[in-house]
Formats: structure tokens, sequence, C-alpha cells
């Protein structure tokens, strides 16, 4: 492996900024990233670079528009013509969750955190568009596994694990997966992901000056995790709110890009673009738009029973409408419990409306042992209030079923607006209570000749919420003496002081996050692209047919094989989702005919660009090519030709440009074409001088 070309000894905090201090870290030299290096040392090679490079706090756009990122460019110049590792972006976004995570009072590492996300991104508009899918969708592979021949084995989960493994699932010790079932030891995979990653990336960046051999791979829990989903746990929501990472999760989306091309028990999952001539037509079960429509369309008749049970209730024994009801509850708790172990806790809570899921798990659970105990003991009061804990099931399950709403970019702006001014009234609201406490306490001491408690605390009440002549009335009554500056003073409070201060404090709330919205929406929309599409299970039962894939396979797994029930849970499930599949090919044929399919909406036509193979450097005889990652990209004379001019303007915008920036796009492409046109008249020596 060649040297590391950095300098070993990096700036100390304590020390401040200076000329002096510009000017070294200016020289400093970029990292020799060869093209099979493991994951851990572009880790390690990157975050050398980072350290030497931000030595000084900085924001976001100060790094993107200021000359405090020009070292920035050079990085993103050198891994796009010289790098050809795969695991570039992962090692970024990975770096930028390290970075943001330490707590460093000066923002340095706020700086560096940022810096790795500009590089991520930056570096992706350099690609084209098949590029972008292979550096976006590659996966940390298993450095255990010997046979890296090819990017199915690369890629591919064994199939061991394609039924059980969790998505952000994290690597357990063989002495503590002995003797754990598997749905425990999947939780508890989820919900150790964060702080188990965190520790990872910690050891690697603070060991990167050790000589010696650590036993443990720190890398071991990115396994099999690809840079989108590396993305979400860091919260790289402006990496992933780019248009460039977006059209790979609309593609998603759409069923444009899958993971899994077919049905069968030697199928292994691999990102891919969807062909329809090709694939098999029942890998279109696992497109999140199809997921989400049948979501929709399963908690349509979740409510259709609901509603029929509540208007029936009959309190001395269950109708079939009930049983109905409750297999379809058990359906959507196994669903829930699948997806959960699936995602693993930090994607399932990225989900607001998981938190109705399982306000709706819980409230049904309490409505079916009170019901079950109260006709087991004909204690009917019982039942009644049964059905009324029931009815609280509507405030979750009728915006449920309207949660498809949070997908459109209006109604899914507003949700994380609503849930920073949730958050910041709640925070309020403790004042509020201590206050209100107080002066309850106060009043009922005082009054306590003339009102009681519960009702000096409903008139305390009714005051607090904007009825001030309730005071007034009862103010004398109270008592003669202390009750009118009492009340005058609580009235103040309250009315004047509490009201128009929580108001301006939510105001101000909501103008603070519906900035950044967009991010918040599109980061929503991502997790939860993300969380129904890369999913390691081969089959995926819908609910209610989830319930037959228990009953059947699982007290199977006792004596029967692996491979005998991947078998038999393929054949079940074409059997079951066969007139789904069927409704989602008569869709396809129906849009294909109605918008035309000539072109691919993400990839385009072949003939969109030249491809052209980047072979690893010739200075690296032990590097090995692997011949799909990456796909071609511009050669040496045209980054020349173009690379100073998109240094004026990025491609990194994420919203619509401006009207001055479109003013300087179309001034770059102007000179663009300009330079084009003199070096094309200039002999071979110039473009060769040009280029040293």
């Amino acid at each position: 492996m060649p040297p590391l070309r950095v300098k070993s000894v990096p700036v100390p905090r304590e020390r401040l900024a200076s000329p002096h201090d510009a000017a070294e870290h200016t020289n400093v030299e970029l990292p020799n990233i060869a093209h099979d290096d493991s994951f851990r040392d572009v880790i390690k090679k990157i975050s050398s670079y980072i350290t030497e490079i931000i030595y000084a706090p900085a924001s976001f756009e100060q790094l993107r528009t200021t000359s405090a990122g020009d070292e920035l460019h050079s990085l993103v110049e050198y891994l796009s013509l010289e790098v050809t590792n795969p695991a570039i972006v992962n090692a970024l976004l990975a770096l930028r969750w390290h970075y943001s995570a330490m707590s460093d009072g000066r923002g340095l590492s706020d700086a560096r955190a940022n810096a790795c996300e500009i590089v991520a991104w930056r570096f992706l508009t350099r690609l084209s568009e098949r590029e972008v899918v292979d550096f976006c969708l590659y996966e940390i592979p298993d450095p255990s596994d010997k046979d890296t021949t090819s990017v199915d084995e690369e890629c591919a989960v064994e199939s061991e694990n394609d039924e059980r493994t969790a998505l952000l699932g994290m690597i357990v010790a063989p002495s503590e997966a002995s003797h754990q079932p598997d749905h425990l030891s999947d939780i508890r995979r989820g919900s150790m992901r964060r702080s188990q990653l965190f520790e990872s990336v910690s050891k690697l960046t603070m060991s990167r000056h050790a000589t010696e051999v650590e036993e443990d791979d720190p890398t071991t829990p990115f396994i099999h995790l690809n840079a989108l989903e590396i993305a979400a746990i860091a919260d790289a929501k402006r990496f992933l709110s780019q248009h460039i990472v977006q059209n790979i999760i609309t593609g998603i989306w759409n069923g444009e890009i899958i993971f899994w091309d077919r049905l069968s028990a030697n199928s292994k999952k691999k990102p891919r673009f969807y062909n329809h001539s090709t694939a098999d037509p029942f890998s279109r079960l696992r497109v999140p738009k199809y997921l989400k429509a049948y979501e929709v369309a399963f908690f349509c008749g979740f409510l259709l029973l609901y509603y029929s049970v509540l208007i029936e209730q009959n309190r001395y024994a269950i109708t079939p409408v009930e049983v109905s009801l409750y297999v379809w509850f058990a359906a959507f708790v196994y669903d829930e419990v699948s997806e959960y172990i699936d995602a693993g806790s930090v994607f399932y809570a990225a989900d607001v409306w998981n938190v109705f899921d399982m306000a709706m798990i819980a409230i049904g659970l309490v409505y079916f042992i009170l019901r079950c105990v109260g006709l087991y003991r004909k204690d009917y009061v019982l039942v009644d209030i049964a059905f009324d804990i029931l009815a609280l099931e509507a405030l979750f399950m009728v915006p449920r079923v309207f949660s498809i709403l949070s997908l459109s970019p209006y109604w899914g702006t507003l949700i994380p607006c609503l849930k920073a001014m949730g958050t910041d009234f709640l925070k309020f609201m403790v004042l509020v209570v201590v206050l209100y406490l107080g002066f309850l306490t106060t009043f009922s001491l005082v009054g306590r000749e003339t009102f009681s408690f519960p009702h000096m605390a409903m008139i305390v009440s009714k005051i607090f919420f904007g009825a001030s002549f309730v005071g007034f009335d009862v103010m004398h009554q109270i008592d003669p003496v202390f009750g009118p500056p009492l009340m005058f003073l609580f009235v103040t409070l309250s009315s004047i002081l509490l009201m128009g201060s929580l108001t301006g404090m939510l105001s101000n709330s909501f103008s603070r996050v519906i900035t950044h919205a967009r991010e918040e929406y599109l980061y929503i929309y991502s997790v939860y692209v993300l969380e129904a599409s890369t999913s390691n299970r081969l089959t995926h039962f819908y609910p209610p047919f989830n319930l037959l894939a228990l009953v059947i396979f699982r007290p199977l797994r006792l004596f029967a094989s692996g491979d005998t029930l991947r078998h038999g849970r393929i054949v079940l499930l074409r059997a079951t989702h066969a007139p789904i599949v069927a409704l989602i090919q008569t869709y396809e044929w129906v849009a294909s005919k109605v918008t035309g399919n000539n072109t691919d909406s993400l990839h385009g036509p072949q003939q969109d660009y030249l491809k052209r193979h980047v072979f690893p450097p010739s200075n690296r005889p032990h590097s090995r090519y692997r011949p799909q990652m990456p796909s071609p990209r511009l050669n040496s004379t045209e980054m020349v030709n173009h690379q100073k001019q998109r240094t004026l303007v990025e491609d990194d915008v994420s919203d619509a440009p401006t009207d001055v920036e479109a003013r300087i796009a179309d001034l770059s492409a102007k000179i663009d074409r300009l330079t084009a046109l003199v070096v094309a008249l200039q002999p071979t020596e110039s473009i060769e001088s040009v280029r040293t």
C-alpha cells in the first residue's frame, strides 16, 4: 500500500489561526487514495487531510462561497480526476457524522463536518448519472469475504441472512448471539446502531497515527450500508436535499432503481436499473410507491372495520366484524414489528407517522384486554370503558389514513414546522405549569372557606384560557383584601405576558424552521424511501398476508432447513400477492401508454454521454479494477476546459436558481464554449502544456 502523504502532526486546537498557518496549510499534499484501499484506510486518509486544511471555525456558507473552502476545491478535483475508490462518498459522510457529533466549543468540528458534506456532493456533481447511482448505493463490503471478484458478491447479503438481517443491523459478538433469540438480537442491533457507528468512526480517526494493527476492525458496523443510509444516520440533510441525490431517491421511489430483480432463493441484493423485460414482476412489490399506496388502502379497510365495530357496539358478544378487526389489528402489529426490526430504531424513529402507529397499537391492546376481561367477568361497565378507549383510536387512525399527504412538498414542509413549534410549546408550558400551581395553591388556601379545591382549579383554568371576567367576578369572594390584587396579577401574567410571549415564541420558531423546512421534508421523505426499499429481506408480505407467513413458517423453523423455508415463503408470496402484482402491472402498462415510455426518466437514453472506463493509475501496480465501479467520467482535456469556470457557479445548489445565478450560469456557459473553441484552435503541444 502506498505511504500516506500527509503531515503527521495536526495543528493544536489551542493555537489561533494566523497568516503563517494559512500558508502552511495551503501546502498540504492531497491524500494518496488507491483504488483498492479499504473503507478503513480511506477514512483515515481523508480525515487526516480534512484536519490539516480546516484549521479555523467556519460556517457552511463560508466554506461553500468564500476562500475558506479553497482547499476543498482542490480535494474535489483530485477525487474526480485521480481517485476511483468506490467508498469515497461513504467515507466522507461517515466523517461528517463523526465531526458533527464531537463537542467543540470553537466550532472547529462543525466546520470539518460541513467540509465533508460539501466535498461529498460536489464530488457527485462531477459524475454522470449512472456513476452517481453507483457511488451513492455502493455498500461497504465484508472484509472477511475473500471472494470479491464480482459486484454481485461484494454487494450481496448471504442467503441465510436474507430473511432476518436488519437494514441497520449491528454485528453482535458470537458469544452474545449464540443465546439470543433472532428477533431480540435484531432489535438490539437496531437500537444500539447510532452509538456503535460513532464509536467505530472515533476509533478510526483517533488511531490514524498508530502503527499497531487493531484486533477488531472498527468499520465492522458499516458493512452492507450504502452512502445514502450513512447520510440518513448522520443527519446529512443538506446532502440528501441536493437535486443530484434526490434524483436517486425519486428513482427508488418510482421503482426505476431496484435492489431485488427477481424472487428466487438464489437472488442477491444489488442496486440496478429496472428492466421490465427481464426483471421478475414480483420485484415490484418492493417499490416504495406501491408500498405506500397499499398502506393507504390497508388503513382505509382498517378504518372501515373500526367504524363498523363502534357503531354496532355489541356489549354481550364478539361479532364477526370485530373478529375481522382483531385480525386486521394483529397484521398491523406484526408488520410494524417487522418494519422496526428491518429498519432499526434510527430509521424507525425518523418517521413521525411511526409515532402514530405506536399510539394505535397501545390503544388497541388496552381495548382488547379490557374487552376480554369485561366479557369474561360479565362486567359490562368495563366493556363500555373498553369501547370508549377504542374511540380514542380515531385520533391517530384518521390522520394515518391521510399520511400520504406528507409526501407532497406543501404538506411535508409543514410537518417539520409543527414538530418544532410543538417542542417549543412543551418547553414553555413548564413555566406556565409552575405559575399555575403557585397561584392555584394561593387561591385555594386564601378562599378555602368559600371554594373547594376542584372548584378553584376550574376557575383558575378558565382564567388562564382567556375567561378573565370569571376572575374579576369571584375575586372579592375569594378574599376581600388579598383577592383583588392577586387576581389582577394573575390575569396580567396569564392573559398578557405569558400568552403574548408564547405567541411571539411560536412565531419565531415557525420562521426559523420554515427556512430549512424543505431540507427536513426531503430528509423524512428520503428516510421513508430507504426504509421501504433497502431491506435485506428477500420476501416481504403485505398485511394481512403476513399473518399467514407467521402462522405457517414460524413453527417450521424448528425443524425445516433454511432453503426449504425460503422456497416455501416464495411460493406463498407468489400465491397470495398475484392479484396485487397484476394491478401493478396493469397500472404500469396504462401509465406507459399514457405518458410514453421512450426514455428512462432517471438515466435517459444510452447515447446521452460517452462511456470511458477509468482504470487505476499505472503507478499502483497492486490495485485491482472493478468493471462496474465506477463508471466513466470526463477526461482530462474536458476537465481543463471546464473546471475553472465550474468553480464560479457551483452545481450544488439544492433549490431552483435565482435570476443572478441564472445569469452567471449563462455567462459561464458562454465562457465554456469560447474556451473550448480557443483550445480546439491551439496545437496539441499547447494542450499538453496546459495539462501539466
